[in-house]
């Protein structure tokens, strides 16, 4: 139930729920609401993420003061990359809006000064050439990393847990094999963990649930 939850499968969370009898711990409104949001910021549309966050938690970004910088520097990577697609590379909206919004945060934190940084140096490059300490930033994976830590600092608000106790059990699966082959024990040269049918038939059902980042890729919160 906790997987259905923490991973953003609302439907598919109430229909467990009912058929088990019993009651979920979050509504499926607040989990479609985590969707929602987490789809914004896997399509760059960081302004709309961050509003829908301000209306579920108010006060989440105000605590939160290393999440808050993250989601604005993702909007400034976004406002970059847009201003770098129009014809004369005019990326004053980005320099204003790192002025504005980032540069009196960065101070406060050696670690948000040196993001900042690094951020700012997207100008001076062609984005087709990117230098490999920096290309990363223009990755999906960065809007995939915040979205996941949105994701768990909503689910933390919630009183939710931030990962899925299935994950827990896979891990320490993994640990005692590995022990068990340490041990010398006779295992087979492969333990597969039965899950092999999963992805196919209805296993790709989306039930509009929190994996959707663009590239049909599942997310794990």
């Amino acid at each position: 139930m906790d997987y259905l939850i923490s991973e953003g499968y609302p439907s598919a969370a109430q229909k467990f729920a009912s058929e088990a009898n019993i009651q979920p711990t979050s509504g499926v409104e607040s989990i479609q609401e985590r969707v929602e949001i987490r789809e914004a910021i896997h399509a760059g549309d960081i302004q709309t993420a961050i509003e829908r966050i301000n209306e579920l938690n108010p006060m989440l970004l105000d605590r939160d003061n290393a999440l808050h910088f993250a989601l604005l520097r993702l909007q400034l990577v976004e406002l970059i990359r847009t201003c770098s697609a129009r014809p004369n590379d005019d990326f004053t909206t980005a320099i204003k809006f790192a002025e504005s919004q980032l540069a009196t945060r960065a101070p406060t934190n050696p670690q948000f000064l040196d993001d900042l940084e690094r951020t700012m140096t997207l100008l001076m490059y062609d984005h087709k050439n990117l230098p490999a300490e920096i290309a990363p930033l223009l990755e999906p994976q960065l809007r995939k990393d915040v979205a996941q830590s949105v994701n768990e600092a909503l689910l933390r608000e919630q009183g939710e847990r931030t990962k899925a106790k299935l994950f827990d059990l896979v891990r320490l699966r993994a640990w005692s094999e590995r022990k068990a082959r340490e041990a010398n024990k006779d295992l087979p040269e492969h333990l597969g963990l039965g899950l092999d049918g999963i992805h196919h038939g209805r296993g790709r059902e989306r039930d509009g649930g929190m994996h959707s980042n663009g590239e049909g890729e599942a997310m794990v919160a």
